[in-house]
């Protein structure tokens, strides 16, 4: 028996799959990939999408803590106030 690997394998990972997880498996499989080429695709979408949604809390952090920035958002506030028609009933 001969087994040639391309590319470098680092890990291995088993795991166990629930209902959910493994409709979810399905989905991603539909594109024609293998359960390792799924889980890998998987994998790197969620990590990009995990370091997206870190970056946009840190730019949150660092605005509410800019007090420049809070008094001009302040300021548009109030002019967008002034601007906007009063309500009737």
């Amino acid at each position: 028996m001969f087994c040639a690997t391309l590319g470098r394998v680092s890990r291995s990972l088993h795991v166990r799959l629930d209902d959910s997880s493994a409709a979810a498996l399905s989905v991603i499989r539909n594109d024609g990939l293998s359960d390792s080429e799924a889980v890998r695709t998987a994998l790197r979408e969620t990590a990009a999408r995990r370091r997206a949604r870190s970056a946009i809390a840190a730019e949150v952090r660092r605005l509410a803590g800019d007090e420049d920035d809070r008094a001009e958002m302040r300021a548009i506030r109030e002019q967008m106030a002034e601007l906007a028609p009063e309500l009737t009933d």
